[in-house]
């Protein structure tokens, strides 16, 4: 079973300038994450696009969608910014079926080191390989389906919209 990782930027993948203290992209960092966790899943990665979700575009999600209408796998991970993550899986859900998606993301660039960038994207891979058909959100060590949950700013963490789902 390979999964199929798409790379789409957010805080997952900044970088930090020491000189003016900005964070900017410059490559994903998702290999050397694998590596780190020791993953010895068949993952096909490929990178879409580098950008923080606020700066995402219709036709930047629609980009997605089609990438993940046109792969071969059915078991999908989406690396996301956290800010506009709903809103790609709303797309998602209105146009992808018969795959399994889970999107995730981190609140602290991986580089700092303090990044729960690692867990969740281990937590994703989990997910991905046991869920049904649907399209899903990892963060925090929890699974969210798409229309279930938002993220709490004040909190810094998703969590769900209620209990009945």
């Amino acid at each position: 079973m390979s999964i199929r990782i798409f790379i789409t930027g957010g805080t997952f993948d900044k970088e930090y300038n020491e000189l003016n203290g900005k964070l900017f992209f410059e490559d994903t960092h998702l290999p050397e994450m694998l590596e780190l966790g020791r993953c010895k899943l068949d993952v096909n990665i490929r990178t879409l696009m580098m950008i923080d979700s606020l700066e995402m575009t219709e036709e930047d999600r629609n980009i997605i969608a089609y990438n993940c209408l046109q792969c071969e796998e059915d078991k999908i991970v989406i690396t996301h910014g956290t800010d506009t993550m709903v809103e790609t899986a709303k797309l998602l859900a209105e146009k992808v079926n018969n795959k399994t998606i889970v999107l995730t993301g981190a609140m602290i660039p991986y580089k700092f080191g303090s990044s729960d960038g690692l867990f969740n994207l281990g937590a994703a891979l989990a997910y991905v390989q046991t869920l049904p058909y649907g399209i899903y959100i990892a963060m925090n060590g929890e699974i969210f389906h798409w229309n279930n949950v938002r993220k709490n700013k004040e909190l810094g963490l998703f969590e769900k919209l209620s209990d009945d789902k």
